[in-house]
């Protein structure tokens, strides 16, 4: 049984009081006056024991009172509660068993479970999909799964705005948009995380001229730790706002988005095969050669796949399916490959050049929803790390990312820096290498705040979930991106301080000071916040 019985019942019967020993008689030796200064004495020390006696039992009760409070509401959030739950993110990378398991269903209950947390004195996060490659979501205090705050609260079809509860997943947002004749303006590669989640990690699809999604959120509603629910804007409570929008659940449980969309639209897809020098001498034409440019590039090889896809009233046309574009071959066959290379590594470069003429060697050309264009399958479990870093430095860094894979040798402004592979072994690495690209914006924690920002991305896949060596290829990646002024993409596992991030992001200081204002005691703080985020004020 959870609850824990108190020694002090609500009417503090049993609760003992010193006896009082003190005298109010004086001794028939003093003299009068002396009698007079030590009546008084006597009486001030029994109104002073009086008090103190009844502060003590004020404070039991009150102890009492909070511990009865809790205990009734565990027993009302019971039916919200799975016992002895695992949480696991998508990679299966990271997990941890919370105290206690919730899922609301509505803000109300949200607040309950806050107030709990607050009296027992438990830390609190909330959960989406899972699909963070960190340990961003994880407790061993109160975790919060949002899968039940999925409703639609408006659609405004005249400002092409909607408002959901912040559990909804994009997919089903994409569904309810369409409805409507509305469609998000830009998306990352899938659409199976919480509106919140992707909005708190600022996370990114590619456009020159278009901000990570984050950029979309017009309004927002939080629950702090006290139980307070706030609503903010870019105009109202706009510090709040600005801090909120990207706070990686650091200022309390978002509840509730107000997002920017635009008119449902097709678009028209091209991708080609190109040559990584052609692709870095003329960066800059290929960035604004289309609305949305990706590039894939594919290493311990020259080979890169430029994506590129615009808006169009074209009627939707796909692709001829073949061998090569089955599930079975890019999940399978190529699972297995990799399963093999964790034995036979020198087969890396072979099979990159191999998976690159079997898939992307011949152009392919289609028009569909935008939804369906932006996303696309992300396979299998992985390791990923992926950083932002200005768009101008991008062909540098991805030249010192080159040199890097193949020597093992990490440069830094045209000198060694420091060996980060064995002399005898240059690395061996998965692909591809994505590269994206997004406008600055004004999110306070967004990695592409006040700068126009190169995302690049590696991986190493899991194959049947078994684990592969990646650890010297991160922390050479690491050191070139921060060398090129990079910044950290929020919902993938770094390495980078808090101290570091404060000299990256202008407005950390300001973000320290809401976060401490609105969650003094650091219910929401969990190791990765302590690790990477909460800088003294």
């Amino acid at each position: 049984m959870d609850h824990q019985e108190d020694t002090a019942p609500m009417d503090g019967s049993f609760i003992v009081i010193p006896k009082d020993t003190s005298s109010s008689t004086a001794p028939s030796t003093l003299t009068q006056e002396e009698q007079h200064k030590h009546t008084t004495t006597s009486a001030a020390t029994t109104i002073t024991t009086a008090t103190t006696r009844t502060k003590t039992t004020a404070t039991l009760v009150s102890s009492y009172d909070s511990n009865e409070k809790a205990f009734l509401l565990k027993k009302e959030l019971k039916a919200l509660s799975t016992p002895n739950k695992v949480f696991q993110n998508w990679a299966q990378t990271f997990r941890c068993m919370p105290e206690q398991y919730y899922t609301p269903t509505s803000e109300e209950e949200v607040v309950k479970i806050i107030h709990l947390a607050r009296m027992s004195g438990k830390h609190v996060k909330a959960i989406g999909t899972g699909h963070s490659p960190s340990d961003l979501a994880c407790t061993d205090g109160f975790m919060i799964n949002t899968d039940k705050l999925n409703n639609v609260i408006k659609v405004d079809d005249d400002k092409m705005t909607i408002t959901v509860q912040a559990g909804m997943k994009l997919h089903k947002l994409h569904d309810i948009l369409e409805l409507h004749d509305l469609a998000m303006s830009n998306l990352g590669s899938i659409s199976d995380q919480s509106v919140a989640g992707i909005m708190s990690t600022a996370t990114h699809g590619t456009g020159a001229e278009y901000p990570s999604m984050c950029a979309s959120v017009l309004a927002l509603t939080l629950v702090t730790a006290t139980g307070e629910t706030i609503s903010c804007s870019k105009t109202e409570k706009a510090d709040i706002f600005n801090a909120a929008v990207c706070s990686l659940g650091a200022l309390g449980i978002i509840t509730r988005m107000t997002l920017q969309c635009e008119p449902a639209f097709r678009l028209e897809n091209k991708q080609e095969p190109a040559k990584l020098n052609d692709v870095l001498n003329n960066l800059d034409s290929i960035i604004h050669s289309a609305e949305h440019v990706r590039l894939w590039w594919y290493p311990h090889t020259d080979n890169v796949v430029v994506w590129r896809a615009n808006r169009t009233t074209k009627e939707i046309s796909r692709p001829v399916a073949s061998w090569s574009t089955s599930r079975w071959f890019s999940v399978h066959l190529y699972q297995g490959l990799l399963y093999a290379c964790r034995f036979i590594p020198r087969m890396i470069p072979i099979l990159s050049r191999f998976m690159f003429w079997a898939t992307q060697s011949k152009s392919i050309e289609r028009v569909d929803t935008s939804v369906k264009v932006f996303n696309f399958d992300c396979l299998f479990a992985q390791y990923v790390n992926e950083w932002s870093i200005p768009w101008s430095r991008t062909a540098e860094a991805l030249k010192a990312l080159d040199q890097f894979i193949e020597t093992g040798t990490v440069k830094d402004n045209n000198r060694v820096a420091t060996t980060m592979a064995k002399k005898e072994a240059p690395l061996k690495v998965h692909f591809p290498i994505e590269i994206r690209f997004v406008k600055k914006d004004d999110v306070w924690l967004s990695p592409a705040y006040g700068v126009d920002s190169c995302y690049i991305g590696i991986i190493m896949y899991r194959p049947y979930g078994k684990a592969v060596s990646y650890k010297r290829f991160w922390a050479g990646y690491e050191k070139i991106m921060a060398s090129f002024d990079g910044r950290p993409h929020w919902a993938k596992a770094h390495s980078v301080t808090p101290e570091d991030l404060e000299k990256s992001y202008p407005k950390m200081k300001e973000f320290s000071a809401i976060r401490q204002r609105l969650d003094p005691e650091g219910m929401f703080l969990n190791d990765y916040l302590r690790r990477h985020l909460v800088v003294p004020i």
